[in-house]
C-alpha cells in the first residue's frame, strides 16, 4: 500500500510495489508492465509520479521499454 504520509517519495514506493510484484512472478519476464495511466489509476496517484516510477525501474534493470509497444519485464540472468 502507498504510505502518502510517510517520508518515501510516492514515485519510490511505487517503484518498490512493482518490483515486488516482478520478484513474485505476478510480473512474468517480456510480460508488459501496465502503462503510466494503468498505475495512476490503480496507485491512485499522478501520471508523472507513475512516469518516474518506471524509469526507476528501467535505472534498477528491471524493465525495458520497446517504442511503440510499452514498458516490459526484463529476462532475468
Amino acid at each position: 500500500m502507498i504510505d502518502r504520509e510517510g517520508m518515501t517519495p510516492l514515485y519510490l514506493q511505487v517503484a518498490d510495489l512493482i518490483a515486488a510484484r516482478i520478484s513474485s512472478g505476478e510480473l512474468a519476464p517480456n510480460r508488459p508492465v501496465p502503462s503510466e495511466h494503468e498505475l495512476a489509476a490503480a496507485f491512485g496517484v499522478a501520471r508523472g509520479t507513475a512516469r518516474k516510477a518506471l524509469g526507476v525501474l528501467k535505472d534498477r534493470g528491471l524493465v525495458v521499454a520497446v517504442n511503440g509497444r510499452g514498458t516490459f519485464v526484463r529476462e532475468r540472468p
